[in-house]
């Protein structure tokens, strides 16, 4: 029996392995960071043995009140991904407890998403006669800066921004922009086909590539939170919001969104512009259409649960959504999807997921063409 992480998004600290039920295990830290969260590892040669998982510093996780009802996904094929429910939190650690039916079996903090299948969406949207691709410039470790740009810059029409994955840990982020995407370049959609023919949509999948390669759940290479850099990125440090802040300036921005995964709250919400000062009253009215409009196309969207007003304070022109509304004076949002379930429409086998995130990221297109058809 071993356990193995070398490969793409993998991440664990094996402390014992002498017998199956008690493998005992540390959550590693992001490369450059004192933040800890993500895992993503491979057992070896247990099938039909009842193994038993400790990951004794769980209680010094970034996040520890998120392992409250978490439940850990695990996978044989690495395509379909399942949720085991004997995962437990107590007294700093979490215990995780399964019966693998095979030899080999992946377990994850959340479905991942490799830097293989973002070039693959890259590749997809590149082969696309509605979109092309061009890259920004590159990461702290030399990774391309994709982005995908769908519909053509003509007079008239608006400027879509949706960025993705500035903490790399939340992979469901780009579930959802591969669903949105897949929609967006299908030529017999009509909703799609009216975007493309009333804006130009900036897609960035993956904004930390490197993060996302390393196994760092909230930073990039050199250790920071890009989402604490869009006041003043640093060209060495904060490369990649640097470069789409710039690209941003050159192209404008009417409407953006910034997708993550929170990892306490089960369910899926928008932080709002409530906070940020100085905004005209039309763009609030704005958001309040949009959250409607998201609700009335999909049922996992709820506006009841999210975060407090002000939760941010002297940090709240640091982030993405709030910086860009600030400079643009536009529609911009964060939107969070859950790490463990969606508490409104629950499902036992897999919890939050891609496949649930990718639907999230096609219904989204819904309001899109709507606050287009408002403006």
């Amino acid at each position: 029996m071993r356990i193995t992480h070398q490969f793409d998004s993998g991440s664990i600290v094996v402390l014992g392995l002498e017998e199956p039920g008690n493998i005992r295990l540390r959550l590693r830290d992001d490369n450059a960071a004192d933040i800890r969260q993500w895992f993503h590892f491979r057992l070896h040669d247990a099938a039909g043995q009842r193994v038993r998982m400790v990951f004794e510093n769980a209680g010094t996780a970034t996040y520890a009140s998120g392992w409250s009802d978490y439940r850990c996904v695990a996978s044989y094929d690495r395509q379909t991904w399942f949720r085991i429910p004997t995962t437990t939190y107590q007294d700093g650690e979490m215990v995780v407890e399964h019966v693998p039916e095979r030899d080999s079996v992946y377990y994850a903090y959340f479905e991942p998403y490799s830097h293989e299948r973002h070039l693959d969406l890259i590749g997809l949207a590149g082969a696309s006669s509605f979109a092309r691709t061009d890259t920004l410039g590159l990461s702290v470790q030399g990774r391309d800066m994709d982005r995908v740009i769908v519909g053509r810059a003509e007079p008239g029409r608006k400027s879509i921004w949706i960025i993705a994955r500035q903490h790399p840990g939340e992979t469901m982020a780009e579930w959802f922009v591969e669903g949105l995407l897949e929609r967006l370049l299908d030529g017999s959609d009509p909703v799609s086909r009216r975007i493309r023919e009333q804006a130009v949509v900036h897609v960035v999948p993956n904004m930390n590539p490197d993060g996302a390669v390393l196994g760092n759940l909230r930073t990039n290479a050199a250790g920071r939170n890009l989402n604490r850099e869009w006041r003043e990125p640093d060209p060495a440090l904060s490369p990649e919001v640097f470069l789409v802040r710039q690209a941003m300036e050159a192209e404008g921005c009417d409407l953006f969104l910034d997708i993550h995964g929170d990892e306490a709250l089960p369910y899926v919400f928008f932080a709002t512009l409530d906070d940020v000062p100085g905004l005209p009253e039309a763009t609030l009215a704005a958001q309040t259409r949009f959250l409607t409009d998201l609700a009335a196309v999909s049922p996992d969207f709820q506006t009841k649960y999210g975060y407090e007003q002000g939760r941010f304070r002297e940090e709240t022109l640091k982030l993405a959504s709030k910086w860009v509304a600030h400079r643009f004076g536009c529609l911009s949002m964060t939107l969070e999807m859950p790490f463990k379930d969606n508490a409104n429409l629950p499902d036992p086998l897999v919890g939050w997921n891609g496949l649930r995130s990718k639907r999230l990221g096609a219904a989204m297109l819904n309001p899109i063409l709507r606050h287009l058809d408002a403006e």
